[in-house]
């Protein structure tokens, strides 16, 4: 049974007419009409006899009419006390988050849209976190996520992509992983760290001319036309939709990265942020640009 039409039938019978139901839904009379109808069809027996000065309930029509409405009753009813909650939900979120990581800085905005009496802080580091001592509620993570103490919840898995400016590659023949060495570049590193690029099979040790622990810095010098390097896709999908970026290599995908979100026990987790994981599950894959 279509629970649309039985409720569009509950307001047909509590309004008295088709005129009066469709007034009160918004749904035009001929469409109230029609899913009564419908109902009827889908029930195999009229519910109602319809004649041109009043409408009667069949017996079939007052057995459905009796326990239907008092369904509709309570969906409204429970419907009310969602709204209610997301109305009235208040409180405090703290969220770390790596450096650069645009998807979650969208999230949250549209998050507080929902809920403006939600207030958010955002702790943006790359270091391992104690959710007590730093005074967090989760933290988003990249990569394997390896804790006892602590739930994970995998958002995606999604590769970076190696990206260079048109200009930039203008007389340049890169066919092959192995080309890049002769070609300048750009990474992403932590301090102290070999750089080198997984591509499909091959691993390709680097000598880049700068390193550095930031992506719009990669970014940026990519769009400035200074090298080769590789980009999120948040960072990259939409410049290489301009123009204004190629893939390099596409043949030859880097690696896929697991994106989690990363909180205590679930006995702990507060209605804030269940909310919040709910939300991102719901909404990271468009966020993140995939």
């Amino acid at each position: 049974m279509d629970l649309n039409s039985a409720r569009i039938f509950v307001s047909v019978v509590s309004k008295g007419s088709f005129s009066a139901a469709a007034l009160a839904t918004g749904i035009p009379v001929a469409t109230v009409s029609r899913r009564v109808s419908e109902l009827e069809a889908a029930l195999d027996t009229r519910l109602l006899e319809r004649s041109t000065r009043k409408l009667r309930l069949t017996d079939a029509g007052a057995t459905l009419y009796e326990h239907v409405s008092r369904g509709v009753e309570e969906m409204d009813a429970g419907l009310l006390a969602v709204m209610e909650q997301t109305k009235n939900m208040a409180g405090r979120l703290r969220i770390s988050v790596p450096p650069n990581f645009e998807p979650m800085w969208q999230l949250v905005s549209e998050f507080q849209t929902l809920y403006p009496n939600v207030e958010v802080e955002l702790f943006i580091t790359e270091r391992r976190i104690d959710f007590i001592d730093d005074g967090l509620d989760l933290a988003v993570r990249i990569g394997d996520v390896a804790s006892r103490s602590a739930v994970a919840r995998l958002l995606l898995n999604y590769r970076h992509k190696v990206v260079a400016s048109p200009k930039f590659m203008q007389g340049k023949d890169l066919n092959s992983p192995d080309d890049i060495r002769k070609t300048p570049c750009a990474t992403w590193c932590r301090k102290d760290q070999l750089a080198h690029w997984t591509l499909g099979k091959h691993k390709i040790n680097l000598s880049p001319f700068i390193k550095a622990n930031d992506y719009a810095l990669m970014q940026q010098l990519a769009l400035k036309h200074k090298c080769i390097t590789e980009l999120p896709p948040y960072l990259c999908n939409r410049q290489i939709a301009d123009g204004e970026l190629v893939e390099v290599l596409p043949d030859h995908p880097m690696p896929e990265q697991a994106v989690s979100l990363v909180y205590p026990s679930r006995k702990s987790v507060s209605r804030i942020t269940r909310t919040f994981i709910d939300y991102c599950v719901q909404h990271f894959e468009r966020a993140i640009g995939q």
